[in-house]
């Protein structure tokens, strides 16, 4: 009878945890319907019926209005929306297994210089002139990144594992490391042409303004991908929340499983940041918020994180947009203004850092 009762109230506490997440991914799409609304000055509803009809294989006369406003909408507007959609997801991802696997509410990809080395990758590739342009180039920048990304996950390996394998030390390791990529990233940008400087600069604002559906699906494919083996693994990544000493006692190779998880890390961030540039707080707010919401369960964290991720970072999208009539503010600049004071209020309600993570 016991039994019963436990088991009803597990299944009752995990569909207001399914529900949750449906909410925000309702949220989300709402969002993107309004971003999308925002930039043609058109109605929230005239997005939606020009998405639908579109989706439905609607033609319209050559360059009239209506054609126009589709235009306008799936290949200037959506792709950007999308790609935001898509990235919150995954940089939420992210977050969610750096701060899992270190025990620490601090961590994230950008914490352990994982993301400036996939930023260096791709300043590299500008420099040397690969470009989105053409397929090679596109997988150029992503093939540097992705190389780059793996040097400080390799570093954070190969240090702690002769000084100290503890999370902080691991933390304090990458930190060390992204300055001194950040710092090669400064001296490269000063030595290149004003056209491979300003897109440069980009990449480490983050932006997603000139996205194409071009770019959509190598980072589609990634952060799918990656979601699918990280819940595969959340039970492992639960054990791991509990500290090296638990983890261990319970039969998990802890270092293993840690060098699987960062180059995980690796190839998804670099996957995101090809194509967005460093777009910070994503990583760092979504998982906080995601367990105040439903709990520290990583079944449940890992998709309501990645909801919560896609659905502020198309907010932030849609307010660069809207924010200033005569240009787009880049979403990695609106990003910073919005998780800077969340992510302070939800550090200063804590009562210890304990309850923080």
């Amino acid at each position: 009878m016991m039994e019963n009762s436990i088991l009803k109230e597990y299944h009752a506490v995990a569909a207001k945890r399914a529900l949750l997440i449906i909410v925000f991914v309702l949220l989300t799409v709402t969002v993107a319907i309004l971003s999308c609304a925002v930039g043609t000055h058109t109605s929230f509803f005239d997005a939606y019926q020009i998405i639908l009809d579109h989706l439905l294989g609607a033609e319209y006369p050559l360059r009239s209005p209506e054609w126009w406003n589709d235009f306008y909408i799936f290949d200037g507007i959506l792709p950007c929306v999308v790609m935001s959609i898509i990235a919150g997801a995954g940089l939420a991802l992210g977050g969610t297994v750096m701060q899992s696997m270190m025990g620490n509410p601090l961590a994230d990809p950008y914490t352990t210089g994982i993301s400036s080395g996939a930023c260096l990758g791709a300043v590299s590739a500008l420099i040397v002139g690969f470009s989105f342009s053409s397929i090679a180039g596109e997988y150029g920048i992503i093939s540097s990144s992705f190389v780059c990304a793996l040097i400080p996950a390799i570093v954070v390996i190969l240090i702690t594992k002769y000084v100290n394998s503890s999370p902080s030390t691991m933390i304090l390791v990458g930190t060390a490391i992204s300055y001194f990529f950040n710092a090669v990233v400064t001296l490269l940008m000063i030595s290149t042409d004003s056209d491979t400087l300003h897109s440069a600069f980009l990449w480490q604002i983050g932006s997603v303004s000139g996205s194409t559906w071009s770019d959509i699906p190598v980072m589609f494919l990634t952060v799918l991908i990656a979601s699918i083996l990280v819940q595969l693994v959340s039970n492992k990544l639960n054990i791991m929340a509990l500290g090296d000493n638990s983890a261990k006692s319970l039969g998990l190779d802890v270092g293993k499983f840690r060098v699987i998880c960062l180059i995980l890390l690796s190839v998804l961030t670099a996957a995101i940041i090809s194509y967005t540039g460093i777009i910070g707080f994503i990583g760092l707010i979504s998982p906080h918020l995601a367990r105040f919401l439903i709990g520290g369960d990583n079944k449940f964290v890992v998709p309501l994180s990645m909801a919560v991720g896609a659905f502020t970072l198309v907010f932030a999208d849609a307010l660069s947009r809207s924010l200033l009539s005569y240009t787009e503010i880049p979403v990695g600049v609106v990003m910073s203004f919005i998780g800077a004071p969340v992510f302070l209020y939800m550090v200063m309600r804590q009562k210890s850092d304990r309850e923080v993570f």
